[in-house]
């Protein structure tokens, strides 16, 4: 070849002749192929998504005109590989790393630049390939005469790729079992070929080329870093769960991350509205004593009040009685104080004692009222050291008045009953509470707290059958307790107001029931006494004492007492069926 130009039929060293073809000799009746110019920018590769991208699609021919077709290799037996002959001498220009003939569009023999194809999406099938790959020139080409393209519309290509140094490969392999031409000694190939899978005369040590992503992309490494994400999400959450348990079981049992502060009322000074039961009881406690009684046989607790500053401290006679003639009696105040008492007086007939304590300053004494001023239903508090428990205070009202009660007997012959107009309250009152006083809503004193009405087994207390209170406790009317008080301390003896009669005390039927004889078989109503006196005989039934119904002879008595002697009384009776009324002058009687 001389000028670049074929001279005939000769075998081409980049092609192989399709099977089942027809040949054309001559390029004159061929289509060259046309390229798109160099000047035109190169397009980004396409994502994995996209289907590959072909190569220059050429234009389409008329129906007269035959279809491009290969130079058939007739000179060449088959199987023979043919080789093109080179020119001699040096290239005529510098290598294009591009392989782009110098003089415009490719030769017949110049392949098009290499393209890139994109990287097809996992899994997505590649269409097959309707013809073989042209080899690219190796850097020294035949020099050959340009032709100029054809015009025909030609897409966008992407960007050429540089080429690469190709170790020597036998012109011709086979892929996928067909005759497909690989690239020459030189040349480049396009690394996305879907039918360059495996060279096995490729240098030893050479990557194979492979389709799929791209490099770095591969899926088992996204794979691996997904893996080791979710494995760090799941070590986070683990620890958060642990650290959000621990701190909801911490709030939980504590109530909180701090301290807990609950709301609270301010602090008062104390001060109470005088009427009120705090404000009656720290008026009253200060006045308020408890009693150790002990003697040879028995001891005891009760308690006490203070009568003025000389010392004097009003009880019940039950309270003292175990100390006899030589036991000891010991005062504790509210303040905790204590001081050794003597006793100045008792009357069992009213159930009271007056004692004494010495060397001690700084005495309270608590006011008295006036408990013929008491209504049913007035408030009142009990101070008191039920069951040894100094200074309790219990409050209640006032249930009834004049409660004829009688108390004591434990001996036997009647010395030790007392008989007591008393006050009834609700006021919880226990053994212990005796002595102890009943005061108003002015924290004046209106009676002294000395029996209860207990729901035991009616064995007695000498038997165990101590009980508590029942809502049915009895005070002393202080009127009463301040009439006995004055004679203790003054005289150290009490009197008791009398009629001069003995009464039947077995008498069932209403009313008290003068008797038929006296102490000793003396006369039944004592001579030149206020009974005798007043007209009063024998087997005569007192039936009201100054208006008020008498029914046993236990009333009559409790009613009697309840008056100072010389007091008048105004009596009415029966006598053989008839109605009478008199009255009398009280006498006096000296107390035990």
């Amino acid at each position: 070849m001389d000028d670049g130009k074929p001279t005939g039929p000769q075998a081409k060293w980049w092609s192989r002749p399709a099977e089942g073809r027809p040949s054309r000799s001559g390029p004159e009746n061929r289509k060259p192929e046309t390229r798109a110019p160099e000047s035109q920018a190169p397009e980004t590769q396409a994502p994995e998504n996209q289907a590959p991208e072909s190569r220059e699609p050429e234009s389409q021919a008329p129906e007269n005109q035959a279809p491009e077709s290969r130079e058939p290799e007739s000179q060449a037996p088959e199987g023979r590989e043919v080789q093109p002959s080179l020119p001699s001498g040096p290239p005529l220009h510098e290598p294009d790393e591009y392989s782009t003939p110098p003089y415009g569009g490719p030769g017949p023999w110049a392949p098009a630049p290499p393209v890139q194809r994109p990287t097809p999406a996992h899994g997505t099938p590649v269409p097959p390939q309707t013809a073989p790959l042209p080899p690219q020139p190796s850097p020294v080409a035949p020099q050959a005469t340009p032709v100029p393209p054809q015009p025909s519309p030609q897409p966008p290509h992407p960007a050429p790729v540089p080429p690469q140094a190709a170790p020597e490969q036998p012109p011709y392999a086979t892929a996928h079992g067909a005759g497909v031409p690989l690239a020459g000694p030189g040349e480049q190939r396009s690394p996305s070929s879907q039918w360059v899978q495996y060279d096995p005369w490729g240098a030893p040590g050479q990557p194979l080329t492979q389709a799929g992503p791209p490099a770095g992309t591969e899926p088992g490494k996204r794979k691996n870093r997904r893996g080791g994400a979710f494995a760090g999400v799941l070590l986070l959450t683990l620890v958060a769960s642990g650290i959000g348990g621990g701190v909801g079981a911490y709030i939980e049992r504590t109530g909180g991350l701090t301290t807990v502060e609950l709301p609270q009322a301010s602090h008062d000074n104390g001060d109470r509205a005088p009427e009120s039961v705090a404000g009656i009881a720290a008026s009253a406690l200060p006045s308020v004593v408890t009693l150790h009684v002990s003697g040879t046989a028995e001891s005891g607790t009760g308690t006490g009040f203070v009568l003025d500053a000389r010392g004097h401290i009003l009880t019940n006679n039950h309270v003292v009685a175990p100390a006899g003639s030589s036991g000891d009696i010991t005062v504790t105040f509210s303040s905790g104080e204590t001081a050794a008492a003597e006793l100045v007086g008792k009357d069992s007939g009213y159930d009271l004692a007056v004692v004494r304590v010495k060397g001690v300053s700084g005495l309270k004494p608590l006011p008295l009222g006036n408990s013929d001023n008491v209504r049913v239903g007035d408030p009142v508090v009990a101070i008191g050291a039920p069951f040894d428990l100094s200074n309790t205070v219990t409050s209640g009202i006032i249930s009834a008045k004049q409660r004829p009660i009688t108390a004591g007997g434990e001996k036997g012959d009647g010395s030790d009953i007392s008989y007591v107009d008393a006050l009834q309250t609700d006021a919880p009152i226990n053994p212990g509470n005796s002595g102890g006083p009943l005061v108003d809503t002015q924290a004046h004193v209106i009676g002294i707290n000395s029996a209860i009405r207990a729901a035991d087994s009616g064995k007695g207390t000498e038997r165990g059958g101590q009980s508590g209170s029942i809502g049915l406790g009895f005070a002393i009317p202080i009127n009463q307790g301040k009439r006995v008080a004055e004679e203790l301390i003054n005289t150290g003896r009490a009197t008791h107001p009398v009629i001069g009669v003995t009464l039947d005390m077995k008498y069932t039927g209403d009313g008290a029931k003068v008797g038929e004889k006296g102490p000793e078989d003396g006369p039944a109503v004592t001579k030149d006494g206020p009974a005798a006196k007043a007209g009063i005989r024998s087997g005569d039934v007192i039936t009201e004492v100054r208006g008020q119904r008498v029914h046993s002879g236990e009333e009559l008595i409790v009613k009697i007492r309840a008056h100072r002697p010389g007091d008048r009384l105004e009596l009415r009776l029966t006598r053989g069926g008839k109605e009478l009324s008199v009255t009398l002058t009280l006498g006096s009687a000296s107390g035990t």
